[in-house]
């Protein structure tokens, strides 16, 4: 499953191996919300994004005022939601479930803005896949 997630998270894409947390094994539907335990319906995620994520599956799109699913790393290709700023340095949402996804799991805060600046000067971002 780590190499299927290209050792990243599956929402920020921070690398798994310069993070001074541990990575984390979600559950993209919760548990509580009738998710199960399969290849499926995990995702590897930092810790930031799974605990801003938590249980939530979709939110209101302050744009639209529809709901909007929160990107599905098993179902959605990151490509097709999000890219990266100019400077690399943000991620901006593409589609409506890019942009709630952002919002939701606070993908650009300032800590993981300067994580992301760190391992640029050091050519580790933006990763090539």
């Amino acid at each position: 499953m780590i190499e299927r997630a290209l050792n990243r998270c599956e929402y920020c894409q921070s690398p798994a191996a310069y993070s001074p947390e541990i990575f984390e094994i979600e559950h993209i539907q919760p548990l509580t919300d009738g998710g199960i335990t399969d290849l499926s319906n995990l995702a590897l995620s930092c810790p930031a994004c799974n605990r801003y994520k938590g249980n939530r599956q979709s939110v209101i799109d302050p744009e639209t005022g529809q709901s909007v699913s929160l990107f599905h790393p098993r179902l959605y290709r990151w490509q097709e939601h999000f890219t990266w700023s100019e400077d690399f340095d943000t991620i901006e949402g593409l589609t409506p479930t890019g942009r709630v996804t952002i919002v939701t799991l606070n993908m650009n805060r300032m800590a993981v803005q300067r994580f992301r600046m760190a391992l640029r000067a050091i050519d580790q971002h933006p990763a090539q896949n």
